[in-house]
């Protein structure tokens, strides 16, 4: 049974810092794209970040320079560090493992940035 499991999301204020993390059972991790997802109320989901299981990075417009993804295939666990957070940040950010066909989405943890 694969199971991807988000923590770290919470209330944060403008221009402060989380760390999402994501860790992975049931997979082959490190085969795996990794990504980080967000869905803010009322907008579909949006992909924020990906990494390849050889580490090449992929980042929205909206974030480059903010976020960065990581990935530590030892511990089969993804991150997300997002530093200089804006209120439009905020969101429920979902984990995904995808290969080929395969598509794998976590529960999601919610980011709200707001003073």
């Amino acid at each position: 049974q694969v199971q991807l499991v988000e923590s770290g999301g919470g209330l944060v204020q403008p221009g402060g810092s989380l760390r999402l993390s994501c860790g992975a059972s049931g997979i082959i991790f490190s085969i795996y794209t990794m990504g980080w997802h967000r869905q803010a109320p009322g907008k579909q989901r949006e992909l924020v970040a990906s990494i390849t299981g050889g580490g090449s990075t992929n980042y929205v417009d909206s974030v480059e320079g903010r976020f960065t993804i990581s990935r530590d295939n030892a511990n089969d666990t993804v991150y997300l560090q997002m530093n200089s957070l804006k209120p439009e940040d905020t969101a429920v950010y979902y984990c995904n493992a995808r290969r080929g066909v395969l598509n794998f989405w976590g529960q999601g943890t919610r980011v709200t940035v707001s003073s």
